[in-house]
């Protein structure tokens, strides 16, 4: 039961995705051993975090999987759909017992409440005819403004300058998107030498700009440390009640102990803080 307390502080997330449909009885290992979660074993039902990643553990796409008895349904939480049922497609094999089904669009809600990271059990998919219960019927949809600010305030990496193809999970802090104890997965190889070097060579944190003049920083702009580079903006909001900016960037690892950056060619000061949703990478075993 959501509390009226609650409902003050929280919203709804109510869009429509991208779902890949999968068929057979070979669905649970397939998926296994193509996205960085583990899938054999899960119930039926199962809401399932995962990135499909490439051979160099690239994250190409977030993924939520469910299975059922007869296969598995795969929504696209971000990334390029016809890539990735592409992929799957180009490495079934007959002795796998999977079949591509049609793709669909899958209605999702998401429960997002202020200062808190996300959360996967407050998220329900809704077929044409169910409508959503009562509790979530009450809240109110948020807009596109309003959900980029409030994953830019928790450090949700869904940006088209965060998930670039060219990060890796560790990086975006989805660390626990990855599960390393699985056997032999597409990326696996990657992730593994990450996880016992200890560390990557930059990480997400959230940004808020400090300058009492503020200019207009914007996605792309580089961050410095002592006139180096120390990272890069990713995503940019503002405060409407203050004026201020804030966002998301990938700062290098020298300058991740750095309380203040200096953003874009005016060197406007910004503060820097670990996400709230930030999963440290793995430490050095």
């Amino acid at each position: 039961m959501i509390s009226r307390d609650q409902n003050a502080t929280a919203l709804i997330w109510d869009a429509l995705f991208p779902l890949i449909r999968l068929e057979g009885q070979g669905c649970s290992s397939f998926l296994h051993g193509q996205t960085s979660a583990r899938v054999d074993g899960c119930a039926h039902g199962d809401l399932i975090k995962a990135c499909w990643l490439n051979a160099t553990g690239r994250v190409q796409a977030l993924l939520e999987i469910r299975l059922d008895s007869a296969g598995a349904d795969v929504l696209v939480l971000n990334g390029d759909s016809s890539s990735v049922a592409g992929g799957f497609d180009r490495v079934i094999f007959p002795a796998d017992q999977v079949r591509l089904g049609e793709q669909r669009q899958q209605r999702r809600m998401q429960r997002l409440e202020t200062g808190k990271a996300p959360d996967f059990t407050q998220v329900i998919w809704l077929s044409e005819a169910r409508e959503p219960p009562t509790s979530w019927a009450e809240l109110r949809a948020c807009n596109a403004t309003e959900l980029e600010c409030w994953r830019n305030k928790q450090g949700w990496p869904l940006g088209d300058q965060e998930l670039t193809g060219d990060t890796n999970p560790f990086e975006l802090g989805l660390s626990d998107w990855v599960e390393l104890n699985k056997g032999c997965y597409l990326g696996q190889e990657t992730m593994a030498k990450l996880a016992s070097r200890g560390g990557v060579k930059q990480q997400l944190r959230c940004w808020q700009s400090t300058s009492e003049i503020q200019k207009v920083l914007k996605s792309g702009d580089q961050l410095k440390l002592n006139n180096s580079r120390a990272g890069i903006i990713t995503s940019v909001s503002k405060d409407t009640a203050t004026g201020s900016s804030f966002g998301l960037a990938l700062v290098r690892r020298q300058a991740l102990g750095a309380e203040t950056l200096q953003a874009g060619d005016s060197d406007v000061e910004v503060s820097i803080a670990r996400p709230s949703a930030f999963c440290d990478p793995p430490a050095r075993g």
